[in-house]
C-alpha cells in the first residue's frame, strides 16, 4: 500500500473545489486535487449553462407563437436534434471547454483520479493501492440526483438534469417529477418546444417563494401554459409498450394514470458526501446525513476538515460553490484561526417565464419581526407594451427606518430587479436612499419603485 502525505487534500475539482484549489495554491505546493468523474463542474456540464440554452431554444419557439397580437405572424419548426447538438456543441466549445483548460494549467502531481473515502480524520483511500495523509481535508464532492423509490423499476425510462442533455432528440411525451428551480425551468422548456409535459409536486410547494400570496399566484401564472399535479404521491410506475405509465395519486384521494415516452426525475439533490464512509471521522451530521459546517468559515466542527459547495446541501448556487470553496481554502490555510468570511446576499433566480428571485432575507424568515411589505402587480407600463404582466413583486422593509431587507419577485425579467435589490441591500440601502436613483420611463424598474413607494407609505 503506497501512501503520500500532503498538508492539503481537496476532495473534487468542480466550481467549489476549484475556488478552494485557487486560494491554497497561492501559498503552497504540498497539496492534492482528487476527482471522482468526469472534469467540467456541474455547471458547466449538466446544470446552468445547458439549461440556459435549452431555455433559450424554448424562449425563441414561445415568442414566435405570441407575436400575433403585435401584428408578426409565423410557426416555429422545432428540429429537436439541431437543439440537443448546439447545446452539446456550445457546452464543450464554450462552457467544459474552459473549465478543462483551468484544469489543464493544474500540473498533473497535484491531481489524483479516485473514489475518495475516509479511512480517519486525516487519511483518505482514493484507490485499491492509495492512501492519502492530509493535515487539512476539503470536501467539494458535488451532489447527484435523487431518484424516488417508487421509480427505480423504470430506471430505463428515466432521465435526470445529469443525462437529459445527452439525449438525440426531443421524446413526444415527458412527466416531470419534482417543482423545484430544475424541475420547472426544464419542464416549461420542453413544453415550449412541442412535448406533451406533465409536472408533477408532492406537498403542493412551487418553486421557493415563501409568502402564501406569491406561491398561489406562482401555481396559478403556471398553471395557464402547464398541465401541473401540485400535491400527492406516485403510487406505482410501469413500462408498457416501449412506454412507462404512472399512477399518481392526488391529495384528495383521486388516482391519474398517464403514459409518457420518459421521466424526468428532478426532485432535488444528494450530496455525494455519504458515499465518503465520514461515520470513520469526528464529523457531526445532521438528520439528512450532511457535515455540521460554519457557513463563515466552511469549517466542520473544530476539525482541520471543511466541506464547500452543492455536497452542503445549503445553497447550490455557482456563485455560492466558488465563494465557499475560496472560504474553505482560506481558513484551512490558517486553521486553526479561521476568520469569519461576510457572506454576500443571498440571491436566487429561477429562469422560469415569468421568472421567479429571492434576494435578501425572505418572507418566510421575516415572518416573526417588525416589517412592511411593498406589494404591487408586475404591471409598469414597459410591462404592459411586452404584454407580461403575469405576477407581483413584494418588497421587505424594517418597519422603523425603511431599510430593505429582501424581496420576493414573479415576473418578467425579475433577475435583473433582484440584482438592483441585492446591491441595496448589500450596502443596507433604505428604500428613500434607493429612490434618489434615476429611473427611466418606461423600465421594467419602474414596477421596483412603485413598490417601494408602497412599502415606504407604510412606515411607522
Amino acid at each position: 500500500m503506497k501512501i503520500r502525505k500532503v498538508e492539503y487534500a481537496i476532495i473534487g475539482s468542480g466550481t467549489a473545489g476549484l475556488g478552494a484549489y485557487s486560494r491554497i495554491r497561492r501559498k503552497t505546493d504540498n497539496f492534492v486535487i482528487i476527482q471522482h468523474g468526469p472534469y467540467g463542474t456541474t455547471c458547466a456540464r449538466v446544470g446552468c449553462m445547458p439549461s440556459k440554452m435549452l431555455i433559450a431554444a424554448a424562449d425563441h419557439a414561445h415568442e414566435m407563437q405570441q407575436a400575433a397580437p403585435f401584428g408578426v405572424h409565423g410557426k416555429p419548426i422545432i428540429n429537436g436534434t439541431q437543439v440537443f447538438n448546439r447545446i452539446r456543441q456550445d457546452r464543450a466549445d464554450k462552457f467544459v471547454g474552459n473549465v478543462l483548460k483551468q484544469i489543464d494549467k493544474i500540473p498533473t502531481e497535484f491531481k489524483l483520479q479516485g473514489c475518495a473515502k475516509f479511512i480517519s480524520n486525516n487519511q483518505l483511500q482514493v484507490s485499491d493501492d492509495l492512501i492519502i495523509e492530509a493535515d487539512k481535508i476539503i470536501i467539494a464532492c458535488g451532489t447527484r440526483p435523487y431518484i424516488p423509490k417508487q421509480l427505480t423499476s423504470v430506471e430505463n425510462k428515466i432521465l435526470t438534469s445529469d443525462t437529459i442533455f445527452e439525449i438525440d432528440n426531443l421524446p413526444d411525451s415527458i412527466a416531470v417529477i419534482g417543482l423545484g428551480v430544475i424541475a420547472l425551468e426544464l419542464g416549461q422548456s420542453l413544453h415550449r418546444l412541442g412535448v406533451k409535459t406533465s409536472l408533477y409536486g408532492r406537498t403542493g410547494k412551487i418553486g421557493d417563494l415563501s409568502h402564501p400570496d406569491l406561491q398561489a399566484e406562482t401555481l396559478e401564472c403556471l398553471s395557464d401554459e402547464l398541465d401541473i399535479y401540485p400535491q400527492g404521491r406516485i403510487v406505482e410506475a410501469w413500462e408498457e409498450n416501449d412506454a412507462v405509465v404512472i399512477a399518481y395519486e392526488q391529495h384528495n384521494g383521486s388516482v391519474i394514470t398517464k403514459t409518457f415516452d420518459v421521466i424526468l426525475v428532478a426532485a432535488g439533490r444528494v450530496s455525494n458526501a455519504d458515499r465518503m464512509n465520514i461515520h470513520n471521522t469526528d464529523i457531526q451530521l445532521d438528520k439528512a446525513g450532511t457535515p455540521h459546517f460554519d457557513p463563515q468559515t466552511m469549517q466542520c466542527g473544530n476539525l482541520p476538515i471543511y466541506i464547500a459547495g452543492d455536497a452542503t446541501n445549503d445553497l447550490p448556487l455557482w456563485h455560492e460553490a466558488y465563494d465557499e470553496g475560496r472560504i474553505a481554502g482560506n481558513s484551512a490555510l490558517s486553521y486553526p484561526n479561521a476568520e469569519k468570511a461576510q457572506r454576500k446576499t443571498p440571491l436566487g433566480i429561477y429562469f422560469t417565464d415569468p421568472q421567479m428571485a429571492i434576494v435578501g432575507k425572505s418572507f418566510q424568515q421575516l415572518r416573526n419581526t417588525e416589517i412592511v411589505i411593498g406589494d404591487v402587480p408586475f404591471n409598469s407600463p414597459r410591462h404592459e407594451v411586452w404584454k407580461k404582466t403575469q405576477g407581483r413583486i413584494q418588497v421587505y422593509l424594517d418597519a422603523y427606518s425603511g431599510e430593505i431587507l429582501g424581496a420576493e419577485l414573479l415576473g418578467y425579467q425579475a433577475e435583473h430587479l433582484a440584482h438592483l435589490l441585492a446591491l441595496a441591500i448589500t450596502h443596507r440601502m433604505t428604500a428613500d436612499q434607493f429612490l434618489e436613483m434615476p429611473i427611466y420611463h418606461p423600465s421594467a424598474e419602474e414596477v421596483l419603485k412603485k413598490a417601494l413607494n408602497n412599502a415606504r407609505f407604510q412606515l411607522k
